[in-house]
């Protein structure tokens, strides 16, 4: 048996993280963005559940939602990179990132999705796919959020309570 090796040092001579330095979400919010949309779409081919109203252009009003939400993500996300922190919620956070986007929500990333997800049910006509905002955001606030919110906590101690009082987590 041999002895475990020791942590590995950065360029900066600290130890490097380790892996179990992220916020331990249920599900990573993509995959479960992803899922949700194909169930709704697969149980729209089984039975049509349409609600916008007839002759209204929904899929360039759902198009230009699902941007706005898109659009909100991505300007999130530059953000995260541009401070040098990662967005994966396996990988450790090494930046509380609070302006931008971040002065106004907590989740940006996740609040953009919803939008999204809104923008992709009018697209489709779905019914469905509206129904999933349900359990989207459940897993989301509970699963993902609850988890990553108790991570920076941990990690960022009074700098995170600081800017959970000051910042809603929606908007």
């Amino acid at each position: 048996m041999t002895a475990p090796l020791p942590p590995d040092d950065g360029d900066d001579g600290t130890a490097a993280p380790s892996p179990a330095d992220h916020a331990r979400v249920v599900i990573r919010p993509p995959i479960l963005w992803a899922l949700l949309v194909l169930a709704g779409i697969a149980l729209d081919a089984v039975v049509a559940l349409p609600f916008v109203p007839p002759g209204v252009p929904n899929g360039w009003i759902g198009g230009a939602i699902w941007l706005a939400g898109f659009g909100l993500a991505t300007i999130a996300i530059w953000q995260f990179r541009r401070a040098g922190t990662e967005v994966q919620t396996h990988t450790p956070t090494t930046v509380l990132v609070e302006n931008g986007v971040f002065a106004y929500s907590r989740n940006p990333i996740y609040l953009g999705a919803h939008i999204g997800l809104v923008g992709v049910a009018i697209g489709f006509d779905s019914l469905w796919i509206v129904a999933a905002l349900a359990p989207f955001y459940g897993v989301i606030r509970y699963g993902v959020i609850a988890p990553e919110e108790a991570y920076l906590e941990r990690k960022f101690a009074t700098s995170y309570l600081a800017y959970k009082a000051r910042v809603r987590r929606w908007l």
